[in-house]
């Protein structure tokens, strides 16, 4: 039986690129574990993003992000796209990517283009590269980023996270334990090592 890590996350959050290799770290010796991710837009349109030349971006990255990334030793940096990229497109490219079975590399590749190569994951010819890097058909990746099905999809994952009471990403749950935040690779395990007793 598959054990189950469930994050939700947005990809314009770089406390949820931690968190995301956090967990891979925790589970590197865990074939039998499975990661699903989970879509919560932390600003859905026509919320204004944050600009990364006002003070609240280069402050918390200072006082909380690059602190948090050099603990647990994972690389990310400050975008520099003003304003930051919506992300509902991206999120209905990881429906198509979760369909053709390439969901957790695909939502590795969209964290690290934005955290690490500061690339516009709202542009759709970005997102298309990024799905072929990933393992995706780019052409019929950029088919499903128009496709009302996909986009359907996506409401659903939203009214799911808003039904689980989602307010902070990352929010990790693995069986009845419930994590907000970046949970460490000791509580993963442990948890883990909870539900499967369970």
């Amino acid at each position: 039986m598959t054990d189950q890590i469930h994050v939700w996350s947005d990809y314009v959050c770089p406390f949820c690129l931690i968190a995301d290799e956090v967990i891979e770290r925790a589970i590197a010796d865990r074939p039998d574990v499975e990661v699903v991710h989970h879509a919560h837009e932390l600003r859905p349109h026509p919320t204004p993003t944050l600009r990364p030349e006002d003070s609240y971006l280069p402050d918390i990255w200072r006082r909380a992000v690059y602190p948090m990334a050099r603990r647990h030793q994972v690389s990310v940096r400050l975008p520099t796209i003003s304003p930051q990229p919506c992300t509902e497109l991206a999120f209905r490219g990881a429906q198509y990517a979760s369909e053709q079975n390439r969901a957790d590399v695909y939502h590795r590749r969209v964290m690290t283009a934005f955290f690490r190569e500061g690339l516009d994951i709202d542009d759709p010819v970005v997102l298309a590269r990024v799905a072929e890097e990933a393992g995706l058909d780019p052409a019929a990746y950029a088919a499903a980023l128009d496709d009302q099905e996909y986009a359907e999809r996506h409401r659903k994952a939203l009214a799911l996270s808003a039904r689980m009471g989602i307010t902070v990403v990352p929010t990790i749950l693995v069986g009845a334990r419930r994590v907000e935040g970046i949970a460490t690779e000791g509580v993963i395990r442990r948890a883990l090592r909870e539900a499967s007793a369970a």
